[in-house]
């Protein structure tokens, strides 16, 4: 049997072929390859595994069945498990109802359905309505290979993957030799026999229950941690899975042990291969927070440990067990740190904590030492602060730190610095080097730059120098300061989609240039695929995407070293290409000309239409008090922000990001109320109502001889039978037709930020910084809250406002009200020139508003859009549209067709 040093130490090696990722789909893509993160599969929509959704299943109720596969997804599932076997249910009917329902919710629909059943008529039923590229749960050799085979080839023809269980004709697979047997076989007869992607191959070792009191199933958990390490090194591009929650089965009742078991088996399980699971991620906790003795007595059964003291891992575990019966999770007993004795260890623990109350008086009392004996500033960077943010990286990349932690860590070190700086300088020391220079920038035209400062702080963090060229730098400026600085790397930022062309423009800059350093790509809009198709062919340097800042530091590392930098760049060079090629392969939705996709147009009720305003024309509302919108903050797209996914207030009490996010959020409240006290932020609004009405796909409001016409576009692909192709002016009258009225509105809460920014930055704190800017843009949210209420309630007055009655601030952050408020650049109107003209239309330069020739508004934190009042407005996504509504919106919009081609590229097949 495999050493434990060996699995609990020794983090996989993957086979030295190239990676193949698992491609998957809802709404969105969802890739998943060798160096993603683990997979939550979400488990409650599975009637076997969740009480709850099976009584509103065979209730009838999917209405409240479908709101706990939203609630799965806002909690952080990248897939939503979907399994209807219940005697009492007609399975095939209930699969169908509930795919075909939340394909009508994109919050929903975006992530990958897995299709999950022990019946093939019913995972045929969901593979008939499932939209996107689904995941097949599952195929086994029970019934031989003939039928084995011919399944798969169903599979196939769907276009989905599949999950294969090991299982074959002597029924399920219980030790390690078995497990392998059957996954190899499996293996061999879909790649081999019926030509299956072996990438779209997900092998379900099975997952059994520890600790029952059976000999027999000692290592039922260590065999499936070995067979998916054995998998990952021998079946190539081959991923694993598994229903994590069956190896605690026997503490159903005891949820902190449970919780304890799910933890250490992921913890050992991933670091040994595991791609993904189902799993309730409210039963995970903290591996480091774990109390010692549950965590070593977990372990000893997890891993089939023998004791030192020669007692019974299962009897150990049951005693412990029975002492956090009650107790509501683990996490809640670790036991809490208190400051080491050894001034170099407080240093450390400093950073851990983010934690500078000490700093200053340790740094002078290590700094003196080093002195004393001859030595000099630069040790102590060199030395333990080097080695506690080793320390801090190590744990970010392990998923035991969270980036809010990770931030105050940087804020330590880089007060650490500046207090060391002056010494260092007078000691004229040339020895300290950094791991290498990345110039990093927001590209021209967009001035987001939270995500690029997070990026910069880890990769400081790692010990990297970082020139931050700041927002809007134009390309030449980039180019310019990589040769200068002898850049190692090159970073781009962007959030909007007109950055995405600027970020090909800087690539060709650097090409001409005659630059060869690394590019790396980040940010909102940005893709794998996009990086692959627009924007590396432009340079012949390596051009790698980066999907969020815990990459980062891998990516950046790879590309710096020197014995694994030509490997690893021609492998990224490898899978563009392959991506380039299914590219030009590759059927897009199938679209229809546009004038067929008009006569399918939606047709509202206009006896529906609601009444003409109260009040017309345009309004300002110069300052809008900062307490006003605080009832109004949606707080779950802030800790969404910090990487720590969940819905407020459901993750404070989340067993994985609870404690963080009590931090943060307890920090947020602190800052808050300082921003609201001492005015750090202003928020203002200009706003109207003008008359307007539909022509083509465009809305026209109009006053006074004046008009703002606003372009829109029309969903071209083939709908279903029944559902219309729509366009946002399908909401509004045309002008034979009655009567009508379109809203329009400029805001933001960003003024006055960057002097508070400055303030913070003076003291080297970037966590503030970036706490500000989040603060920033919850308040603008709650601001484009607030007014559509007034709007809604006072200024237009379709909806009605009760005097003395308390809002329900939940519902209105639910959206549940009339109305719309569509934003361009968002799926509904994704082209983005309109605000320019939209800002002209409603004098926002009053308010401190303008945008970029890039179309992006400033301040960072501003919105602009439309209100559409018909009860029947909805949003959705316009998708990919066909030659003949470019060269239509081109002509609307009194555009040259290489102007409209560059505004629409995204929405282009």
């Amino acid at each position: 049997m495999e050493s434990l040093s060996n699995i609990k130490n020794n983090h996989l090696k993957m086979t030295a072929s190239l990676s193949r990722p698992l491609r998957l789909s809802g709404l969105e893509p969802l890739n998943i390859d060798d160096d993603s993160l683990f997979v939550n599969v979400g488990e409650r929509t599975n009637v076997t595994g969740s009480k709850a959704f099976a009584r509103l299943i065979l209730a009838g109720d999917f209405a409240a069945a479908v709101e706990v596969a939203r609630n799965q997804v806002e909690n952080g599932a990248q897939i939503i498990d979907v399994n209807m076997d219940e005697a009492m249910l007609d399975s095939v009917a209930a699969m169908t109802r509930f795919l075909n329902i939340i394909a009508t919710e994109p919050d929903i629909a975006r992530v990958p359905v897995m299709i999950d059943s022990s019946r093939w008529d019913v995972i045929e039923a969901g593979l008939k309505c499932v939209q996107g590229r689904a995941l097949v749960n599952s195929l086994s050799l029970k019934e031989g290979e003939k039928e084995f085979l011919r399944r798969a080839r169903i599979v196939r023809r769907y276009g989905a993957a599949t999950v294969v269980m090991a299982f074959d004709e002597q029924g399920q697979a219980d030790s390690f030799e078995r497990r392998i047997a059957i996954c190899q076989r499996a293996y061999d007869l879909l790649t081999q026999k019926e030509g299956f992607a072996p990438e779209d191959i997900v092998f379900d070792p099975n997952v059994f229950a520890i600790a029952t009191g059976i000999d027999e199933h000692a290592s039922y958990a260590l065999d499936f941690i070995r067979a998916t390490r054995w998998i990952r090194e021998h079946l190539p591009h081959a991923k694993v899975s598994g229903g994590i929650s069956n190896v605690s089965f026997s503490f159903r009742g005891n949820d902190t042990v449970r919780e304890a078991i799910h933890t250490v088996f992921l913890y050992h399980a991933i670091r040994n291969g595991l791609t993904m699971g189902i799993v309730n991620a409210g039963q995970l906790g903290d591996y480091d927070a774990l109390p010692t003795d549950l965590r070593d007595a977990v372990e000893d059964a997890v891993l089939n440990r023998a004791r030192t003291d020669e007692k019974n891992t299962t009897e150990v575990l049951i005693e412990i067990a029975e002492r956090y019966r009650n107790q509501h999770t683990a996490g809640a007993q670790a036991k809490k740190e208190t400051w080491p004795e050894i001034a170099e260890e407080r240093l450390i623990f400093a950073l851990l904590n983010g934690n500078v109350s000490r700093l200053n008086t340790d740094l002078e009392e290590i700094r003196q030492t080093i002195g004393n004996r001859g030595g000099k500033a630069i040790e102590i960077i060199e030395g333990p602060l080097m080695r506690g943010m080793d320390i801090v990286g190590d744990r970010f990349g392990e998923g035991k730190m969270f980036l809010p932690q990770v931030v105050k860590s940087a804020r330590v070190m880089k007060e650490a610095v500046a207090y060391l700086v002056p010494f260092i300088e007078a000691e004229k020391d040339e020895n300290s080097k950094s791991n290498g220079k990345i110039v990093i920038a927001t590209v021209k035209g967009d001035v987001h730059d939270i995500g690029k400062n997070i990026v910069s702080v880890v990769l400081q963090c790692n010990n990297y120098e970082v020139i931050d060229l700041g927002v809007m730098v134009p390309a030449q400026k980039i180019v310019e300061t990589a040769i200068a600085e002898k850049a190692d790397v090159v970073g781009l930022s962007g959030l909007i989609t007109p950055s995405l062309e600027e970020m090909a423009h800087v690539a060709a800059e650097m090409e001409r240039a005659g630059l060869r350093c690394p590019l790396m790509i980040g940010g909102a809009t940005t893709s794998r695929v996009h990086t692959a198709i627009k924007i590396a062919p432009h340079y012949r340097g390596t051009t790698v995407y980066v999907p969020d800042a815990s990459r980062a530091v891998n990516v950046v590392a790879q590309l710096l070293s020197e014995t694994r930098r030509d490997a690893y760049a021609a492998e990224i060079a490898a899978d563009y290409r392959r991506i380039r090629e299914q590219h030009a392969q590759k059927k897009g939705a199938t679209l229809i000309p546009l004038a067929e996709a008009r006569a399918n147009a939606f047709r509202p009720d206009h006896a529906r239409t609601p009444p003409a305003p109260k009040i017309t024309g345009r309004q300002t509302i110069a300052n809008v008090p900062l307490e006003t919108l605080v009832p109004f903050i949606d707080w779950s797209p802030f800790f969404q922000a910090w990487d720590l996914p969940g819905r407020y207030p459901d993750i404070l009490d989340d067993a994985a990001y609870g404690e963080s996010a009590h931090q943060i959020f307890s920090d947020a409240q602190n800052l808050l109320g300082k921003v609201v006290t001492k005015q750090w932020l202003r928020a203002a609004a200009v706003f109207g109502i003008w008359p307007a009405y539909r022509e083509r796909d465009d809305i026209v409001l109009h006053e006074s001889g004046q008009t703002l016409r606003w372009p829109l576009l029309r969903q071209q692909y083939q709908r279903p039978e029944g559902k219309p192709n729509y366009c946002l002016s399908d909401f509004v009258r045309a002008q034979n037709e009655g009567n009508d009225y379109v809203g329009a509105f400029a805001l933001t809460a960003g003024l006055d930020l960057e002097k508070q920014a400055d303030v913070f930055a003076q003291s080297h704190d970037d966590y503030s910084i970036l706490m500000l800017k989040a603060l920033a843009d919850r308040f603008t949210e709650a601001l484009a809250e607030w007014l559509h209420y007034q709007v809604r309630t006072r200024f237009w007055g379709y909806e009605q406002e009760r005097e003395g009655a308390s809002i329900d601030y939940t519902a209105l952050i639910a959206e549940h009200y009339q109305g719309i408020r569509p934003a361009p650049g968002y799926p509904a109107c994704p082209e983005h020139s309109i605000k320019a003209a939209l800002l002209d239309w409603l004098n926002a330069s009053e308010i401190g508003m303008s945008t970029t020739e890039s179309f992006v508004m400033v301040p960072a934190s501003s919105i602009s859009g439309f209100y559409l009042a018909h009860p029947d407005a909805r949003y959705f996504s316009v998708g990919i549209i066909g030659d003949d509504q470019l060269k239509d919106f081109a002509e609307r919009n009194r555009l040259d067709e290489a102007t409209a081609r560059r505004y629409l590229a995204p929405n282009l097949s």
